[in-house]
This record gives structure tokens, sequence and C-alpha cells, in this order.
């Protein structure tokens, strides 16, 4: 397969319109939706963590009406099981053989609503598919259709019925965001009326653009110096001395691989220092272990990646690859 020119105009018009058809129905929250679409675009997958009604769920399903391909909704209970995402064999009395009915997982985009409610091992079988884009059922590999995202919401572990998540998946979500409450002047809009219901929302891409506009990403230039700066922040987390353990090598990876995406959408083909202060903390604050003391004493993951931000000098000169 070719890969297509990086066309910096129309990668950030496409990237435009598609955050301003999801914003008709999400008011008053652009940027929430530029990292949400800026996920998508470097191929990762979502965490929205928010108290109840805020709109999570409206988020999701805005996303997956402003793409042209199919998407699923899987609402996670305590009594989920893996093959309820994955899918099951199912035994054919009339041929005599097992024939693969597939899950949910089968989409371009999956909505999964209230991930943190299911046990530990149903949520372990996200592993495999949002790490490889597969899933594995009985020796059998089915590959998922693509583009391929997860946008997975939670309620603070704090509420009753909730489970943590493993570090191993949350390592696996691009970024981790909230949205929020509206400010007043939004609020008012909802309560009009005059934000449309997401499944109003018309198509803005096929998958086959999407997957064009995620090729064109990962074209982008970062500069050694951009790399250094970004390996910096990255040893930073890890000998910090709040942190347990700080951001893996797939969190450097992700941290570059956004970075990309996002100066793309704002009409760049190469990296600067800005872009990677403003992904930072949504790229790695949720692959920080804390150290108990540290988090006793009201720490927290963003706080530090924010101190690392402002104790690591950025590059003197923002060098252009071309």
């Amino acid at each position: 397969m070719t890969t297509p020119p990086i066309q910096e105009a129309w990668f950030a018009s496409n990237f435009s319109r598609m955050v301003a058809a999801a914003e008709t129905a999400i008011v008053g929250k652009r940027h929430v939706i530029e990292l949400a679409f800026t996920t998508l675009f470097t191929h990762g997958h979502l965490l929205l963590e928010d108290v109840p009604g805020t709109g999570k769920t409206a988020l999701a399903r805005a996303m997956s009406r402003t793409l042209g391909g199919a998407s699923s909704r899987i609402q996670f209970t305590p009594d989920l099981l893996p093959g309820d995402i994955t899918g099951i064999n199912v035994f054919d009395q009339k041929t005599g053989e097992f024939e693969f009915h597939r899950g949910p997982i089968f989409a371009n985009i999956v909505l999964a609503d209230e991930i943190n409610r299911a046990s530990p091992k149903t949520q372990s079988a996200l592993l495999e598919v949002m790490e490889e884009s597969h899933v594995t059922v009985d020796g059998v590999e089915w590959q998922i259709p693509q583009p391929f995202m997860v946008v997975a919401t939670q309620n603070p572990i704090e509420q009753a019925g909730t489970y943590r998540l493993p570090e191993a998946q949350l390592d696996r979500f691009l970024m981790k965001t909230s949205i929020g409450y509206p400010d007043s002047a939004s609020t008012r809009q909802i309560i009009e009326g005059r934000n449309v219901p997401t499944w109003t929302i018309e198509p803005v891409l096929s998958p086959a653009e999407v997957r064009t506009m995620i090729d064109m990403a990962r074209q982008v230039a970062i500069a050694p110096s951009i790399v250094d700066y970004i390996t910096r922040i990255i040893e930073a987390t890890r000998s910090a001395a709040q942190t347990q353990l700080g951001a893996s090598v797939r969190g450097a990876l992700s941290l570059s691989g956004a970075t990309r995406t996002w100066a793309l959408a704002h009409g760049r083909a190469y990296v600067i220092p800005d872009d990677v202060k403003e992904l930072a903390i949504p790229v790695l604050a949720h692959r920080l272990i804390l150290d108990a003391e540290a988090e006793f004493d009201g720490v927290t993951a963003e706080s530090v990646i924010g101190q690392i931000l402002l104790d690591t000098a950025p590059p003197e000169k923002r060098t252009v690859v071309q």
C-alpha cells in the first residue's frame, strides 16, 4: 500500500469538520472533542472518566456518528462475560461444525460504557484487541475492521460498584480525559434544546478516509530535539519522588504519535514543543502509579506531570524537519 503524501490543509479541514459536527451535540467542550479525535487519528483508544451525567456516552456516540462505519455499544455490568465482548463459537447441529458468532467488539468505534463496572476478568478481554486489533477465540485469530477505536467511559472509582482498571489496560488507552460540567452559557443552550441529538449527526468521513488520515499523521516529522524533549519528560516520570511507576515505552510512543496528529490537525507537518506540553497530561498521567505517601498527601498524577513540564526545559530552537 502506497503511503499518501502529507496534505496539511486537507487533514486540518477534515479534522475541523469532524470536531464541529460532534460539537453540535456536545456544546462548549471543543478541547475535549479535539483530544478525542486526536486519539482516533493516532490509531489509539480513549478513556473518559467523569461523574455521571456529563456527556461521556454522548461524546462517544457523536464520534461514532461522524464516522461512516460500523459502531457498537457494550454496557459493562458485573455479570458480563469475556465472550459477550469478543464473540463465541456456537455448534451448528445442521452442519455438525462450530460457527463463530462475532461479538460487539467487531466495529470501527466501540463504546465500552461504564467499563469499570465489570470484573477484571471481563475487562481483560479487551487487552489483546486494543493492542493488536484482533481477537483469539479457541486458538483462531479474527481481525477487527479498521479503523478501530475503543471509547471507554468510567465513573470515579470511589463510587459504588466499580472496579479499578488493571495497570496493563490503562496503559493501552492512548489518552484519558474528562468532560466536566459545562459553563453557564452552554448549560442554558442545553436546557433550551439548542444542541442536536447525537443520532441526527451525519457522517463526515468514510472509514477509508480516516485510514488515510491515520497514515498521514504517522509521517509527520519530529526533530531530534523534540525526541530528546519527550525522552527527558518520560525519564522524569520514572525518577520523580512521588511515583512508584513512571510512564512506559508505550507511553512514550503514544505521546510522540499524538503530537504528530495534533500538529497536523493544526496545519503543520512538524511537531513543536507546545504540542508536547498540550498533550503530556492526557497521554501520560493515567500511566503513573503514585507513591502511597504522596497519594495520601493529595498529590495527583496530573500535578506530577505539570511539575515535570515546568522543570524540563524545551528545545531552544524549534527545529523543522523537512
